[in-house]
């Protein structure tokens, strides 16, 4: 979310529209967002912020063809080279025995594989603390927040009037 110690002013809104309006605003006064939070998708904010549409479903694709190139490539090994027995009348190249088991195993790659991912870019690795600016944001609060490492006071002070204006109902500073 932020570089280590860095120092936050967040508001607190309590209803998602007085947020839309509140980046509105910040985009409308040129003022630099640092990050946005919600309990819950906000329709409409991912514009607002700038924000591109993610392409975990790209990498989704390329996991699933992974586990059905490798599902497919070992039972024709397995079935061919490996170990070939002639059962139930088939043939050693079954292609429609392989469905099932070439199915699962895309399926298999393609969760773990973006899971990884999503943990990965999320930066949530095993150990990591998150920086949490207030507990009542995954709850029931929307927090806009702003970065204030080397702003003077006036700048502060610029961004408290902002939230005072947009109907922020806290105002809170946090190093993190």
């Amino acid at each position: 979310m932020a570089d280590k110690h860095s120092e936050v002013l967040f508001g607190l809104y309590d209803d998602e529209v007085d947020l839309l309006d509140a980046v509105k605003q910040a985009n409308a006064d040129h003022l630099e967002i640092m990050d946005v939070l919600t309990p819950f998708p906000v329709h409409g904010l991912d514009p607002l912020l700038g924000l591109e549409e993610s392409r975990l479903h790209i990498a989704g694709f390329i996991y699933g063809a992974l586990g059905t190139m490798t599902a497919f490539g070992f039972m024709t090994w397995v079935f061919t080279r490996d170990w070939p027995i002639i059962f139930g009348g088939k043939p050693y190249w079954s292609v429609p025995a392989f469905i099932p088991i070439t199915f699962e195993l895309t399926v298999l790659f393609c969760a773990i594989g973006i899971t990884v991912t999503f943990y990965t870019i999320c930066g949530l690795a095993p150990g990591k603390t998150p920086d949490i600016l207030d507990d009542r944001i995954t709850d029931d609060k929307f927090c806009l927040a702003f970065k204030t490492n080397g702003q003077s006071s006036e700048q502060i002070s610029k961004l408290k009037n902002f939230f005072s204006r947009t109907g922020a109902s806290e105002v809170h500073n946090k190093v993190i």
